[in-house]
């Protein structure tokens, strides 16, 4: 166990308390089966709300288990007890809505104009040149 001083102790509390007055933090929160999306209220009066088949430990759940969410302590996170899932209410504002190797996986998944583009053109040359090892 690591042993903290009382200097680590106090810069760690004025971090807390200025996270307070900064970062966003829930107080209420819901899922809305007919826009099939989880409602976040916040404590500055803003809502948002994100669809969960794109936040990782979410994606397979059924309406009934999104629906059972609860605010985890200060408002600073949002848990699913039945699908062992938490996410961070910051982190949600930022876009963030899993683990980075999570968010890198969702990344590949993107279907563009251009993607599609640069596609055909490797396919028509063959497909994806091979690796050269030497």
């Amino acid at each position: 166990m690591v042993e903290l001083n009382d200097a680590q102790i106090d810069a760690a509390t004025e971090r807390g308390k200025i996270a307070h007055l900064n970062e966003p933090r829930a107080t209420a929160v819901r899922y809305n089966r007919k826009l099939g999306r989880v409602v976040v209220d916040l404590q500055n009066g803003c809502t948002f709300t994100f669809p969960p088949h794109l936040a990782q430990g979410l994606e397979a759940a059924t309406d009934d288990q999104l629906a059972q969410v609860e605010i985890l302590g200060a408002g600073y996170g949002l848990h699913w007890e039945a699908l062992d899932a938490d996410l961070s209410v910051p982190g949600l504002l930022a876009g963030l809505l899993g683990t980075k190797a999570f968010m890198a996986r969702q990344a590949g998944k993107a279907k563009s104009p251009a993607k599609a583009a640069a596609a055909r053109t490797n396919g028509a040359k063959g497909g994806r040149p091979r690796k050269v090892f030497g």
